[in-house]
């Protein structure tokens, strides 16, 4: 978090990927003081006779929005299906291998209680791995593809 001062006020920023990507026209001010009119890209009206459910399959149908989707899937797929593998290898174990899933590994605590412990583990480490995923691959592309779709929707028919 930094401090930044204004002429007049002294505005706290929070280390925010979103406060920094704002889109053109939001923070613009006119001679006024008052908050400029949003202008389309590029100076040009991009929604001009379409709707904004137009504007929205168009973007669903960019090259842009299939590559966030399948980077979505390239992880969650993989990670998912590993996952419910392993939870229901734990469960098939604790009901068919009752003498396996009892065998003591330190004093009181059996193999059942460190596969029970793993899953919690496992959960963690699976948060994880998804949140940095999104961070590192997907979130700026995502984020990009927003600002773009409600520049196109500005003024658009609902």
């Amino acid at each position: 978090m930094e401090k930044q001062e204004g002429p007049d006020t002294a505005q706290v920023r929070l280390e925010d990927p979103w406060h920094d990507a704002l889109a053109s026209g939001w923070s613009d001010r006119d001679s006024t003081g008052a908050p400029a009119p949003g202008a389309p890209l590029g100076g040009e009206d991009l929604t001009a006779g379409r709707s904004a459910a137009d504007i929205y399959l168009e973007v669903q149908r960019s090259e842009a929005f299939q590559e966030v989707r399948a980077r979505y899937r390239r992880f969650v797929v993989p990670a998912s299906a590993a996952f419910l593998v392993w939870y229901l290898a734990y469960v098939v174990a604790a009901t068919t291998a009752p003498g396996l899933m009892a065998r003591p590994v330190a004093g009181a605590v059996n193999v059942a209680m460190v596969a029970g412990l793993a899953q919690f583990l496992t959960t963690f480490l699976l948060t994880w791995a998804y949140t940095r995923h999104a961070r590192l691959r997907r979130d700026r592309a995502a984020l990009d593809l927003r600002w773009d779709t409600q520049e196109m929707t500005r003024g658009a028919g609902r």
